[in-house]
């Protein structure tokens, strides 16, 4: 993968949904259109994190290269390197994936 060269501001996170698989489990394909919308994806930038009312910052609980859960129709698509990513806000995302 080419080196992503964007960097989220504030508490937010580049990630790149992870997609389901194309075959369910009796082998039939499924179109683009019958798949649902992934809701797991890996952290490929993290913001520095939001400020506090002191304007300390607060640390992110996320790092790059965490698989993430987040709601299903969260996050701002974009399109980087040809690859459809989302930018959300760290408080968008639902737990991280062991």
């Amino acid at each position: 993968m080419a080196k992503i060269t964007f960097k989220p501001l504030g508490g937010r996170v580049l990630v790149e949904p992870i997609e389901q698989e194309e075959l369910t489990a009796g082998g039939i394909v499924l179109p683009e259109t019958a798949k649902e919308k992934p809701q797991q994806g890996k952290i490929l930038a993290a913001g520095p994190g939001d400020r506090d009312e002191e304007g300390k910052r607060v640390p992110m609980d996320v790092k790059v290269g965490d698989t993430v859960l987040f709601a299903k129709y969260s996050g701002t698509e974009v399109k980087m390197d040809g690859k459809k990513l989302l930018i959300m806000r760290e408080s968008d995302l639902l737990g991280i994936m062991d």
